[in-house]
């Protein structure tokens, strides 16, 4: 099984009475397995072209915009990395080439990360306009 960058699993698909969890993939994913919330297994079966509504969907500990990275704990992995896009009070984990992906995967997006390094402290104009 595996889901390729792009893709977006929504657990309202196969569960509407879900929390919701929304994930779009960012990378990797060829050795996905599943997406667990809600004591759901959420699988390629749940793939959507686009999210549906975001009424009713429940957040939790999972912050919204973050980015799990497979890459960040287990370096020989395939590489998946997924945002949560909405809901997700009952996530548990995702499972992807025999690791398990959790909370404590998680890369917040900061603005800084796209940008290059900071300029040196004294350059430029310094003061209020």
């Amino acid at each position: 099984m595996s889901v390729k960058k792009g893709d977006i699993l929504d657990e309202r698909k196969r569960h509407p009475d879900s929390c919701g969890l929304v994930v779009k993939i960012m990378g990797g994913g060829q050795g996905f397995e599943k997406v667990v919330c809600c004591d759901h297994d959420l699988t390629e079966a749940d793939v959507v072209a686009q999210m549906g509504s975001p009424l009713g969907r429940k957040k939790g500990e999972l912050p919204l915009a973050v980015i799990l990275d497979e890459k960040k704990l287990f370096p020989d992995s395939c590489g998946l990395r997924v945002m949560v896009m909405d809901g997700g009070a009952g996530f548990k984990e995702i499972r992807c080439c025999g690791h398990s992906l959790t909370l404590s995967s998680i890369q917040e997006l900061e603005f800084g990360q796209l940008r290059g390094a900071a300029p040196p402290a004294g350059t430029g104009q310094q003061g209020t306009a």
